[in-house]
């Protein structure tokens, strides 16, 4: 008999234009709110502390003369210490309860401790992150109105530079390293900088009482990268991601997913910015295991990861993606018998995979040994999560890691997960069903087709519901209400069918907006807008797949101003079309768009990595134009489907 991961709730209404909504069948009849005798993020840690036995929390590796050391650890009694200094620190400084503490810098053990410090006194934590441009930072300090920011030196300098427009700043703590210099830039703008450890020393001389956080007080104000315009701070509170941490917890528990113990090692690198690794960290520190930090260098991840030795691995898309190119071309390059044995020894995994099976007891030993050291080899379980994963590295993960993998979808809206899949489930594809902490409903979309009546599987606009879903977009009303619906279900703008085991399957998106491989939004019409100002671009159709980690064009070049840029390079004698065609033309336009685009305030995601130059103009003719000149964008996509493919295997 086949598993079920999802089912219909009982006695729910039947109302038109969607499906009923849908719980995990060991929670359908309550929903899970918070883990016993833990309602607030500071009593998460105080039970972690207790689960922990004293031992091993917070590791970094210090760099001496350029190289990394081994991983030198914090317990979770002296980071306890440390937190009520810190706190007591803060408030000594100024900073009051339900104010707003920004935190600018890469994962390190004094983020977590500020972070820790912020649940105990119960200060809102806004992550401010450099990737999201100068304009953004700008907006998040001045719409919560920021004094006090957490960073590191070089940081520091950064927001001193920004100052001018940052009116409300003025306490900086800088975790690494202060020099003289930045405290008297600081002291000529009117900003107090001050280090860190004299923080924590004063809070350990003046202890400051905590007052008491509820569950409904914001825990942080999360802002997302949006789609256009300005980033939108979701909202969450105390209670939103203890309950993530619940439902994580409670499935560990049941035996549908890892579970977690103070002996398992937590390798962090995903930004702490983004509420993915926040949540993570949350359901580690809730079993009391231990968490180890990158230098803050992906390049140099797999050296830390071969020290570090994690039980766990929790990654995106992206990352195993590169695991995943490498072993395979690894494998490729040898050649010979060395790719007969690996080829024989994974197909033979795979065949397995569909009985539930992930390991053998000849092949892990003799061909996947190797593979598994990349990740220290001790990794039993791995996340995926942040945007969707191709189902071929999925399997390749469960046959050369021998481990469980799980894939989960989620929102900074909803406390990073809204469903994941479960242990056993071998079948990719899928995120899974419902967390024991919400409901799920697909809500019709007519003008693309979906609706819960469809045949033979129900499809629509992924909805949700529960107590990890987030109050509201800090000061921004409008988008709220666009997201919020008046009954508490978020809408996603993700599309989704429930295939016949009650298990999700991500298929589309509402709007023209898309994610990438990395988990960033991308809204090809604003790109599109931007390249089409170039004299040298007539019309731009912007490509993007969240399998990949880049973006990719199509082209129609001003036919005039390439004719005439080809008289002055030497490239006279070639039609409009053999233009098209030629490497370096092509290579011209692709270097010139990458300075405008960068020129013009896009992203580094953002900026197109390859393109197609087309002779032939989109129209309404060849179906790629609307009757009032808009992009087909679906036909786009299908018109050039080889071209795509040979981009992104060009850039691969």
């Amino acid at each position: 008999m086949s598993t079920v991961y999802s089912v219909e709730v009982p006695n729910a209404p039947t109302i038109s234009g969607e499906g009923k909504p849908r719980r995990h069948p060991l929670f359908v009849d309550k929903l899970l709110e918070h883990p016993p005798e833990v309602i607030t993020l500071w009593e998460n840690f105080l039970h972690g502390l207790k689960e922990s036995g004293g031992g091993n929390f917070l590791g970094h590796r210090p760099i001496e003369n350029g190289v990394a050391q081994p991983y030198v650890w914090q317990t979770y009694p002296e980071v306890k210490t440390r937190v009520i200094s810190l706190g007591s620190g803060l408030r000594k400084l100024g900073l009051k309860p339900l104010a707003p503490l920004g935190i600018l810098m890469l994962n390190c053990p004094e983020w977590t401790i500020t972070e820790l410090a912020s649940y105990m006194h119960n200060f809102i934590t806004v992550p401010l992150y450099e990737t999201l441009g100068v304009e953004a930072i700008d907006h998040i300090v001045n719409e919560t109105d920021m004094e006090y920011v957490v960073t590191s030196q070089t940081k520091a300098r950064y927001l001193l530079d920004m100052k001018t427009s940052l009116p409300t700043l003025h306490t900086i703590i800088v975790a690494d390293h202060l020099d003289q210099d930045t405290i008297d830039y600081g002291k000529s703008l009117n900003v107090q900088v001050v280090d860190f450890l004299k923080v924590e020393d004063e809070g350990s001389r003046n202890q400051v009482k905590p007052e008491t956080v509820k569950p409904s007080d914001i825990a942080t104000i999360c802002y997302t990268s949006g789609t256009t315009g300005r980033p939108k701070g979701a909202v969450l509170t105390n209670s939103n991601i203890v309950s993530l941490i619940a439902g994580i917890t409670a499935m560990g528990e049941k035996g549908k997913l890892f579970k977690i113990s103070k002996d398992d090692v937590h390798v962090s690198y995903l930004p702490l910015a983004h509420v993915y690794e926040r949540c993570n960290q949350g359901v580690m520190i809730y079993s009391g295991a231990s968490i180890g930090f990158y230098q803050g260098d992906t390049l140099k991840l797999l050296d830390d990861i071969a020290e570090l030795k994690p039980t766990l691995f929790i990654s995106v898309p992206r990352l195993l993606n590169r695991v995943y190119d490498k072993v395979m071309a690894g494998v490729k390059a040898k050649g010979g018998v060395a790719e007969w044995t690996f080829n024989t020894a994974y197909n033979q995994k795979k065949a397995l995979l569909s009985r539930g099976i992930i390991n053998h007891w000849l092949w892990d030993r003799v061909v996947f040994t190797p593979i598994r050291a990349r990740l220290g080899g001790r990794v039993r379980a791995m996340l995926s999560g942040s945007a969707p994963i191709s189902p071929d590295v999925m399997d390749f993960l469960r046959i050369c890691f021998s481990a469980e993998v799980y894939e989960g979808f989620g929102q900074t809206e909803n406390a990073a997960c809204i469903t994941m899949s479960h242990y056993g489930d071998t079948k990719a594809g899928h995120v899974g069903g419902p967390q024991p902490t919400v409901e799920v409903k697909l809500v019709d979309v007519p003008d693309m087709n979906y609706t819960s009546q469809d045949v033979p599987l129900p499809r629509g606009e992924i909805c949700v519901r529960g107590y990890t879903v987030f109050r509201e977009y800090y000061k921004n009303p409008e988008k709220t209400n666009e997201t919020l619906d008046k009954n508490g279900w978020c809408h996603t703008g993700d599309i989704g069918l429930w295939d016949s085991q009650g298990r999700l399957i991500i298929i589309d998106r509402l709007k023209n907006i898309f994610k990438l491989a990395q988990g960033e939004y991308i809204a090809p019409e604003k790109i599109e807008l931007i390249y089409q100002k170039h004299e040298l671009v007539a019309q731009a159709y912007v490509h993007g797949d969240s399998l990949q980690a880049s973006l990719v064009g199509v082209i129609v070049p001003d036919n005039e101003v390439l004719t005439r840029w080809a008289k002055e390079n030497g490239f006279e004698d070639k039609s409009f079309k053999e233009l098209c065609e030629e490497p370096k033309v092509k290579n011209h336009i692709l270097q010139t768009l990458a300075k405008y685009g960068k020129a013009h305030d896009l992203k580094g995601f953002e900026n197109i990595k390859n393109i197609y130059l087309s002779p032939e103009p989109f129209s309404a003719e060849n179906d790629l134009l609307t009757p009032t000149f808009k992009l087909k964008r679906h036909q786009a996509q299908k018109h050039f489907t080889r071209q795509i493919e040979t981009m992104y295997f060009e850039i691969s």
